[in-house]
């Protein structure tokens, strides 16, 4: 079986912008030539509130939503827009508190499994 490029970025929570700190709440993943877009995203209130005792848990909540929604087939804004168009801009840099994290690549025969496999290893502990 052929192994495929894959582009991937952690979707982190940067509750306090002007600290820089983050945690991981997701994973966007994207596979052109398997026309795969698929984001999976979990927010963890203990880490979060950790970094910033105040954060509203309901508006990070949706705005982690809204990558899911984005690879869907009903994507609101997004649903003209090839799947790698969606990744480009679900990508682009950011300076609010959910962005994405850099692109990075690597091959895959299952992307659904590659994304389970990031999943596990960049969000949970």
């Amino acid at each position: 079986m052929s192994r495929d490029v894959y582009e991937y970025a952690a979707i982190r929570v940067v509750p306090r912008v002007e600290r820089g700190e983050l945690i991981n709440a997701g994973v966007l993943l994207y596979c052109q030539p398997r026309a795969y877009l698929c984001a999976r995203v979990e927010l963890d209130p203990y880490r979060l509130h950790a970094l910033d005792p105040t954060a509203d848990l309901d508006c990070v909540r949706q705005a982690l939503g809204t990558y899911e929604l984005a690879c869907g087939e009903e994507s609101g804004p997004l649903a003209g827009e090839s799947l790698g168009g969606r990744f480009r801009w679900l990508t682009a840099p950011r300076s609010t508190i959910v962005q994405a994290g850099p692109v990075h690549v690597g091959l895959t025969t299952d992307p659904e499994a590659e994304l389970t496999h990031l999943f596990s290893k960049l969000v949970r502990l």
